[in-house]
């Protein structure tokens, strides 16, 4: 390495998960050639890496805020584009960050783009996802099996469940940084349980953040993405406290499983046509298609009746969702709202986005192992469209919990 280049991180080389950075390279010759790489190792020990390649301007620096990638993992100027297209060697791998306690850690280097590609300069980026002051606490209460992040102060916080289809703390904590209480549980605890799924542990957590000491007195609101949305609903429609729901890439029927509460089948199973999946050429499988259509009568009993629930919905649909078509999904519960005079509702549509919707600056995953079944799935999207749909998501969703969870909001509904 050439100590006369300097390859920097700003404003820091430790931030939060969600983020940006800006990536200089000082010290190059006027107009030099270097290629850049960014190397991660997830909670499974599966490398994953990215480059791009870059040309200095006349003094000899590459700001990846103002200059485009020549070629690599991405072209064209994407200041946060080496993080965002990390990619294993193997296909259909996901990039497993879903543990608050360690950081996502991020290796940069600088590399001479003649010769032998030796490194001219190397810096680390640490994105923490708990930050300072924020505690985590695992619950076991009940039927309750999660994790709590609560924000540093006495409070009160606004409340907020977030709802897996299977255990992830990082969506939990970076929510608790900016100052909400929010309490992670997964749909399923494992692969064997997926026979019939029961809302009454589920009510046990509304219920649990409910009566918490730092909870203000607004309801709950919950987050939930995929098979987690038809959880989420029924919630919504069966369980008083959800104040706010955010749907996002969901279903509105109960997909694969019938639903019990209190001991009683409240809703039927929307089935798969297992026909209907189509192989691609990577290998990965479309199923958008293979979901039965819970509009057709001898479905309709598996839709959730949303028009009963007395909550606020974000529901968040892409475009390019290979999982299956949240956007018809969507435009369904909006008009059924509708048809029972409510207005309780806002939509978000993102062209060009696929099925995994996450906090920003992760790495894109277009396809991998489906959690509740045996083969891989495309998951869509495309790269550069689906990074902007996660950072103006993350915004959205910080806005519409602080709109409709806040103190304010509590005293406004009890005025009216």
């Amino acid at each position: 390495m050439k100590p006369s280049i300097q390859l920097r991180l700003l404003p820091s080389t430790r931030c939060l998960f969600d983020e940006p950075v800006q990536l200089k390279v000082a010290g190059l010759r006027s107009r030099q050639v270097v290629t850049i790489k960014a190397t991660s190792t997830d909670e499974r020990e599966v490398v994953f890496g990215s480059s791009a390649t870059y040309r200095a301007d006349d003094g000899g620096e590459v700001d990846l805020n103002r200059d485009p990638s020549l070629n690599g993992s991405y072209v064209g100027v994407q200041p946060m584009g080496l993080l965002q297209s990390l990619k294993a060697d193997t296909l259909h791998k996901y990039f497993f960050k879903n543990k608050a306690l360690k950081p996502h850690v991020v290796k940069f280097s600088v590399h001479e783009q003649e010769a032998d590609g030796r490194i001219l300069a190397e810096e680390t980026n640490e994105r923490f996802l708990m930050g300072d002051g924020v505690s985590r606490d695992p619950i076991k209460e009940g039927n309750i099996r999660g994790v709590l992040f609560t924000p540093p102060g006495e409070g009160p916080f606004p409340a907020v469940l977030d709802l897996g289809t299977f255990m992830s703390e990082k969506r939990a904590c970076l929510l608790a940084n900016k100052g909400f209480l929010v309490l992670t549980i997964a749909v399923f605890s494992d692969r064997q349980n997926m026979k019939e799924i029961h809302l009454d542990p589920f009510k046990e957590a509304v219920d649990f953040l409910r009566h918490h000491p730092k909870v203000g007195p607004v309801g709950v609101g919950i987050i939930s993405r995929s098979k987690g949305t038809d959880i989420a609903l029924s919630l919504a429609a069966f369980v008083p406290g959800v104040e706010a729901l955010v749907w996002i890439n969901g279903t509105s029927a109960s997909v694969g499983t019938p639903l019990y509460y209190k001991k009683q089948q409240i809703l039927s199973p929307l089935m798969f046509d297992f026909s209907k999946v189509i192989t691609t050429k990577s290998g990965a499988n479309l199923i958008k298609y293979a979901t039965d259509d819970p509009l057709e009568e001898k479905n309709k009993g598996s839709l959730v009746p949303i028009e009963r629930a007395k909550s606020q919905f974000l529901f968040v649909a892409a475009e390019d969702d290979l999982n299956w078509d949240s956007k018809d999904y969507m435009d369904e519960m909006v008009e059924r709202l509708k048809r029972c005079g409510k207005e309780n509702f806002e939509t978000v549509f993102y062209p060009g986005a696929g099925h995994l919707l996450e906090p920003p600056y992760g790495p894109f995953c277009s396809s991998a192992l489906h959690g509740m079944l045996s083969f891989s799935v495309v998951w869509g999207g495309e790269p550069r469209a689906h990074a902007a749909a996660e950072i103006h998501l993350w915004k959205k969703i910080q806005e519409f919990f602080r709109t409709h969870l806040s103190c304010d909001a509590a005293q406004a509904k009890a005025n009216l």
